[in-house]
């Protein structure tokens, strides 16, 4: 992990070599990670990854099945399967009968569920925010600017086949 001063030797540079860059921003990421991981553990209801990553599914997809689940998070059924019958036990999951779909159980959050999920997003910007709020606000300008356009930038390279070496 590079220091916070940029010591490891690495120059700052002018952004024209995307290698640079890349080594920078992957330390940033690993420190937003770890901001990310604690916090999340720092909330009332502690859950695991997979636990949080499950609600945030069912969250951005209410009613989703368990198959749709275990693709969403790249599990396989056994274990998307016990890790709803973990989440139901404390109450933040709860699974229904499809209403049109008489052999298929729909996966909903319960108003528990949601709580905790707001929980650890309020911890998150809360914790964000006090990085962010560290920052001189040209530095702080330029991270939202540079975000920004990461997100368009990153979906056009993933959609393009890649480089022959």
């Amino acid at each position: 992990m590079t220091p916070p001063d940029g010591a490891d030797g690495r120059a700052e540079g002018s952004g024209d070599d995307p290698s640079a860059g890349a080594h920078e921003i992957a330390d940033a990421v690993e420190r937003l990670v770890s901001l990310w991981s604690m916090t999340a553990q720092e909330a009332a209801v502690r859950l695991s990854l997979h636990q949080l990553g499950a609600l945030r599914a069912l969250e951005t997809a209410p009613e989703m099945n368990l198959t749709g689940l275990a693709e969403r998070l790249d599990i396989g059924l056994p274990t998307a399967s016990r890790l709803c019958d973990r989440l139901e036990a404390a109450g933040m999951l709860e699974r229904a009968l499809h209403p049109r779909k008489r052999r298929e159980v729909q996966l909903r959050l319960t108003g528990h569920g949601r709580r905790v999920l707001d929980d650890v997003a309020h911890r998150r910007t809360q914790a964000l925010a006090g990085a962010l709020a560290a920052m001189e606000p040209a530095d702080r300008s330029a991270l939202i600017r540079g975000m920004k356009a990461f997100f368009p930038a990153q979906a056009a390279a993933s959609s393009r086949p890649p480089k022959a070496p």
